[in-house]
């Protein structure tokens, strides 16, 4: 199933093209809200989750899509999002469905505002894979998006607050390996020693500014 064809797939929220927005205040709502689950390279985001939206719509844009309706999407797939088949080993599934109304009102008229603006404005985007072992590099491009680490200087809201939590070693490892809830496991996304380096950065920073 093509990715465009889910977000497609919409409710009948009606259109909000014409609406007034506040594209900046779009974006740093997307980052808290969205990036952990969303591929936009214009919000710095990387998440793997749900659709990649730069390659949706950069599809989109080749079909003739407009910036008017390319708004009217987001926003309604934020109010109905719908639910499709969910697999966590299958790369052509989503591993997770999203909820409804994750912003609302004109918050989400700004987020979609951002995204019709920015999405898909280069061709398609490449996947950028992390091949370091640096645990700050490696914790900002896969987990800034959904956690708060003042280390890190992530402001993720989707995830816990990490300098809240402070977990231990194993805890954070583990959790990578297996993900839970809305995350993801990275087991196979990541190396071994990857997830040493991600997990051993976390426990020795979290809370520590």
């Amino acid at each position: 199933m093509a990715v465009v064809l889910i977000l497609a797939a919409c409710g009948t929220g009606g259109p909000v093209s014409g609406a007034p927005a506040d594209k900046e205040h779009g974006r740093k709502l997307f980052q808290n809200v969205c990036a952990g689950c969303h591929t936009l390279a214009a919000a710095g985001a990387r998440g793997k989750v749900g659709p990649n939206l730069d390659d949706s719509f950069a599809q989109a844009r080749s079909e003739g899509f407009k910036e008017s309706a390319i708004l009217d999407i987001v926003h309604d797939q934020i109010k109905f999002p719908g639910q499709y088949p969910v697999q966590q080993n299958n790369p052509d599934f989503l591993t997770a469905n999203m909820p409804a109304n994750l912003v609302k009102g004109q918050d989400a008229i700004d987020v979609a505002a951002f995204v019709a603006a920015n999405a898909g404005l280069k061709p398609f985007a490449a996947t950028i894979v992390v091949t370091g072992t640096n645990g700050k590099q490696i914790f900002v491009a896969e987990c800034g998006g959904c956690h708060t680490l003042a280390a890190a200087g992530t402001t993720g809201t989707r995830g816990p607050k990490l300098d809240a939590l402070k977990p231990p070693f194993p805890v954070v490892k583990n959790q990578v390996i297996h993900g839970g809830a809305v995350m993801p496991a990275f087991k196979g996304v990541l190396k071994d020693a990857q997830i040493n380096a991600v997990a051993k950065y976390v426990a020795e920073h979290a809370g520590q500014k």
